[in-house]
């Protein structure tokens, strides 16, 4: 398991790494499309569809992202929707995560697809606008999930006693979502020394977020943080409810598109709702 989760994530960085330096935008903004249409069809399956209904979802979720984009769009100032995604998020932790698996359940199907659909939609969005904004931007936020998951990991074997959601996700704890935290805040302080020995571009969510000021910051990482958490929870929440324990499994030894971004969806609208406010 361990090989083919190793081949898996070299073959995908050998694919994303080139289109994510590469000088313009246009192939990493159809790589990553093509993932969201591979999310969306696990979203749909997810959520009760039959595989030939969920392929047809994802492929018409792909192509309207493709004539948003051929549109212009994706060069629009989106800066009402970052904050109503923003809103929608904080809504669906609090609803979703205090209803639980037999909650979920509960939701009409059609509710529950469209409002997965348009997220996984606004992930893209953001995702690609974080690059025009810049590439040390966007790492910036993809480091930051990053540097959650594993410092929570680490930090939750070693420590972890009190179960953050024991009903959702059995190995959280609250120690290791702390130990997260903590990672990403040694992070900021690192990214932030470094631009100001003037090494970077001063482009990172970091010092876009200082610039705004030091508590505001501290409490933008925290909010971020816990939002990553939450981008986890849910969709262990989904897969519990569906029965299933990997979305899918598209990516041999690491399942499916959603089992890699789900701490993603939530943090990229997020990050832009914060350095557009």
């Amino acid at each position: 398991m361990l090989k083919q989760r190793i081949v898996t994530a070299l073959l995908m960085l050998a694919v994303l790494l080139p289109a994510l330096f590469y000088r313009s935008i246009e192939p990493f903004a159809l790589l990553t499309l093509l993932l969201i249409v591979a999310a969306g069809w696990e979203w749909a399956r997810l959520n009760g569809c039959e595989s030939s209904t969920a392929l047809v979802l994802g492929v018409a979720l792909g192509l309207v992202l493709a004539a948003f984009w051929l549109a212009g769009g994706i060069s629009f100032l989106l800066r009402p929707l970052w904050f109503a995604v923003g809103c929608l998020w904080v809504v669906l932790a609090l609803v979703m995560l205090r209803r639980g698996v037999v909650g979920w359940a509960g939701w009409p199907t059609g509710l529950r697809l469209w409002i997965g659909l348009f997220l996984i939609a606004c992930a893209w969005l953001a995702l690609v606008q974080a690059r025009l904004i810049g590439l040390g931007f966007l790492l910036s936020i993809l480091v930051l999930v990053w540097m959650a998951d594993v410092a929570a990991y680490f930090g939750g074997k070693a420590l972890g006693r009190r179960k953050l959601a024991p009903t959702i996700s059995p190995g959280k704890s609250w120690e290791g979502a702390l130990s997260g935290l903590l990672g990403v805040f040694v992070l900021a302080g690192v990214w932030l020394l470094v631009d100001a020995q003037g090494l970077g571009d001063h482009s990172s969510l970091y010092a876009r977020l200082w610039a705004k000021g030091p508590a505001l910051a501290v409490l933008s990482l925290l909010f971020l943080v816990s939002m990553s958490v939450v981008g986890d929870l849910v969709e262990s929440l989904v897969k519990r409810s569906a029965g299933v324990k990997d979305s899918s499994q598209l990516l041999p030894g690491h399942g499916g598109v959603l089992d890699r971004v789900d701490a993603l969806l939530p943090v990229l609208p997020l990050a832009m709702m914060l350095v557009t406010l």
